[in-house]
């Protein structure tokens, strides 16, 4: 058990592992075994699995996180009740055989993980049940999002910008790559109506107050040698420059852990439903970007005020408006608090990618969201009207799927 777990799990999410002690066969003697968390085991499998092999694009892995958790959770509901073995098998085997699917090259790693996690659990009809159940509805689900848009294909469907006007997204420096994930935004939704069910009116005008100001914001803020940004403001921006995907499985693992008196059931729609707003949320976001089309700051800036502007990330190959980054956050934000509570019970510490040694500490969930809309300004890769109103897209989406969960359990 040892050797797998370490060969499969992320030296930062370790798996909650506690020693239980049991009544021995003769007075006076005790036995010690291990009780594995599942729901914690399972989440690490699935989080190393896709460190190692996964889709080159984030909603991709989103996908397969939702796939994997809603196939668990409907095997879970359908769990005789009080049969410890037949949930954790199901859990254990839906998850497997979604990553099998759409992950083959660890087939191998993920086998020996469900034999190890099997090997736990005492044999009988509970067991079988569970990893049929498991297995079934894993296949149900696959089926279900077959050709459903969100393989990294069709994601980076290619765009043409319409036009060189001002206002209008060009590709950016230094690499001047063509538009990304313009084809998000015509997947399939898990629980949206349609792409545009939340869409945001346009951004500012440009040259209106509000335009002005953000703009002023990103010149001085966000540029790559900035004397108004802080130390401080920097570390912030280096900190959550990376993927969403990766910078909030540890925040979603440490509701998982808090959750750990709940059935495995509500733990199983944490995660599932985490993920199928991710999805959606990114659809949303790529609607609405490729809709109004706006100009990055380091476009406008040259265009209009420096030609050697230059911001202190380099700006990825998408509009400004809105930020997928705080749609990801609003949307994050919006689960957890309504399924786990606003707060932590105690302060959880996480790292970054991009900030490779250094760990922050929070409370909280709407600490990430406020945290990722100062970022991207102080990144100088977009204006902080695309990130609030980025958050409020996320949310908004992540509510209607709140809303209409039961639609996917049913």
């Amino acid at each position: 058990m040892t050797t797998l777990r370490t060969a499969l799990v992320l030296a930062a999410v370790p798996a909650l592992i506690t020693s239980t002690v049991l009544a021995g066969p003769a007075a006076g003697t005790t036995t010690t075994r291990q009780t594995v968390d599942v729901a914690l085991e399972w989440y690490d499998i699935t989080t190393a699995t896709i460190a190692a092999a996964g889709a080159p694009t984030q909603v991709t892995n989103n996908r397969t996180w939702a796939i994997g958790w809603l196939a668990a959770s409907r095997a879970l509901t359908r769990s005789p009740a009080g049969a410890t073995p037949y949930k954790e098998a199901a859990l254990a085997t839906a998850v497997h055989e979604t990553l099998v699917t759409l992950v083959p090259a660890r087939k191998a790693q993920l086998d020996e993980a469900l034999a190890t996690t099997l090997g736990r659990i005492p044999d009988g009809a509970d067991e079988t049940a569970g990893t049929t159940a498991g297995r079934q509805q894993a296949k149900a689900v696959l089926v279900s999002r077959t050709n459903d848009g969100l393989d990294p294909a069709s994601v980076n469907a290619p765009f043409t910008p319409p036009s060189t006007a001002p206002g209008v997204w060009q590709p950016t420096p230094p690499t001047y790559s063509p538009g990304a994930q313009y084809g998000n935004r015509l997947a399939k939704p898990f629980l949206l109506k349609a792409a545009d069910q939340f869409r945001p009116g346009p951004p500012p005008a440009l040259g209106s107050p509000r335009y002005n100001r953000d703009l002023a914001e990103v010149r001085t803020d966000g540029v790559l040698n900035s004397t108004t940004r802080t130390r401080a403001q920097t570390d912030t921006a280096q900190f959550w420059y990376g993927s969403s995907y990766v910078l909030y499985t540890a925040p979603l693992r440490v509701a998982v852990a808090e959750a750990a008196d709940r059935p495995l059931a509500e733990r199983a729609k944490l995660v599932a439903l985490f993920h199928v707003a991710s999805v959606d949320t990114q659809i949303a976001t790529s609607d609405t970007k490729y809709t109004h089309q706006r100009w990055r700051p380091v476009t406008a800036l040259r265009a209009t005020v420096d030609s050697t502007w230059t911001p202190l990330h380099d700006t990825p190959a998408h509009p400004d408006y809105p930020s997928g980054h705080n749609t990801y956050s609003g949307a994050a934000e919006q689960v957890l608090t309504t399924l786990v509570g606003a707060r932590t019970a105690k302060p959880y510490t996480i790292g970054s990618p991009t900030a490779p040694g250094v760990t922050r500490t929070y409370n909280s969930w709407h600490q990430l969201t406020q945290e990722n809309v100062d970022a991207r300004v102080w990144s100088g890769i977009h204006t902080r009207t695309a990130d609030t109103v980025g958050v409020t897209l996320g949310r908004e989406v992540a509510a209607n799927a709140l809303r209409n969960a039961y639609k996917l359990f049913r």
